[in-house]
């Protein structure tokens, strides 16, 4: 490795577990190990430290904590909430959705569409943004739920889930949006919004792997997705994963504190990352509107390359970075997101993800940015796609 350490910048994947989160999780292993259900002294101690962590993960989405049940991932609560409310409304048999939504999301509803349910997929323009008034023209009267998520994975891209969330409330529609890459990143207050579900994930705010969240508005129908005990308000069965849940807790705290550090230090280090590639790398640009983005997200294009070979130039400098989902990196495809945006198919190949996070520093965008025009000009040199 040309630094000696790892230069991470696959925070979009996953994120570091914060050493708060750590030292918050370790008692609930061998010292607090009570099942949080007992009746006992032992064990309801622990009920009161899940309860002070569902009210962390609430002030962070501007939610009550009744309105907060723990999950084991981003996954399992975009299934609840879709199945959830299917099961809820079996009249209807319609779903609205996203062309770029995460295979959370997309895989569920492509299983779905073979169970006899209809599915509508509103596409996206060439900078990922979505056409609301396309959105709104393909409810029906027999839609049960719109999914549209609040920032895409791939390029940042955010959409205006507050004013869907409007739309399909006007028309009596329940709207869940899979926030997994919004929470920690985005300022979110969802008193002020009519969104009746919402997804999170842990691993992605720097609590551990394993642990989600599903916000459910008072009043919102959603038939359990897992049956089992009374756990979660009978929203949700299973023994709680106390530590996690504690975890999450303390991250969710973190993130509240560190969201003006996301949307000043963190946006100013991907845009000079961006502007230094772009200026010194021909044929190469960002994936995305350039306004509407999260601060940490850069999806940058190199034509006439392969993405695979420049993440293995990267990777023997330490630098992580990704070429698209981790959830769909095992395909030789361009991702869905890159075909559905139209990205040229001498671009989409040889497109990067860089996502940042608060650990990052100066010293590393410096680094990476210095190496990556010489990576592409070797790499060019020996590509029979590019222009010599």
């Amino acid at each position: 490795m040309g630094t000696g350490k790892v230069i991470y910048v696959d925070n979009n994947a996953t994120t570091k577990v914060a050493p708060e989160v750590l030292e918050a999780m370790e008692p609930f292993f061998c010292e607090r190990y009570g099942n949080a259900s007992s009746m006992h002294t032992f064990g309801g101690s622990v009920r009161h430290e899940l309860d002070a962590a569902r009210e962390q993960v609430a002030k962070l989405l501007g939610a009550m904590p009744g309105e907060i049940v723990f999950t084991s991932c981003g996954t399992e609560s975009d299934n609840a909430a879709v199945i959830g409310t299917l099961r809820a409304n079996p009249e209807k048999r319609h779903i609205i959705t996203t062309r770029v939504e995460h295979p959370a999301i997309r895989s569920l509803c492509q299983y779905l569409a073979k169970e006899r349910y209809e599915v509508t997929e509103v596409p996206v323009n060439r900078q990922g943004e979505l056409d609301v008034d396309l959105l709104a023209d393909a409810i029906r009267p027999d839609t049960a739920v719109v999914s549209v998520m609040w920032a895409n994975n791939e390029t940042g891209v955010i959409f205006p889930v507050e004013e869907i969330a409007e739309i399909a409330h006007a028309a009596g529609v329940v709207f869940h949006t899979d926030a997994v890459q919004a929470v920690g990143k985005l300022p979110i207050n969802l008193a002020k919004t009519r969104i009746d579900l919402l997804s999170l994930s842990g691993h992605k705010l720097h609590a551990p792997k394993g642990i989600g969240a599903l916000y459910v508005r008072r009043g919102t129908k959603l038939t359990p997705l897992l049956i089992g005990g009374h756990q979660e308000h009978g929203r949700r069965g299973g023994t709680e994963n106390s530590a996690s849940i504690v975890g999450l807790g303390k991250a969710a705290e973190l993130a509240v504190e560190h969201i003006v550090d996301e949307n000043t230090r963190v946006k100013a280090m991907r845009d000079r990352l961006e502007r230094r590639i772009l200026e010194s790398t021909p044929d190469c640009f960002v994936n995305g509107a350039r306004d509407e983005r999260l601060p940490n997200t850069a999806n940058i294009s190199f034509e006439y390359v392969e993405g695979e070979a420049i993440l293995l130039r990267l990777d023997e400098l330490g630098i992580c970075a990704s070429s698209g989902s981790a959830c769909t990196s095992g395909s030789l495809e361009p991702s869905h997101v890159m075909r559905a945006m139209g990205v040229p198919f001498t671009a989409a190949h040889g497109s990067i993800r860089f996502s940042l996070s608060i650990y990052n520093t100066d010293d590393e965008i410096d680094f990476i940015a210095g190496h990556v025009p010489r990576i592409i000009k070797d790499l060019r040199a020996i590509s029979p796609y590019a222009r010599k």
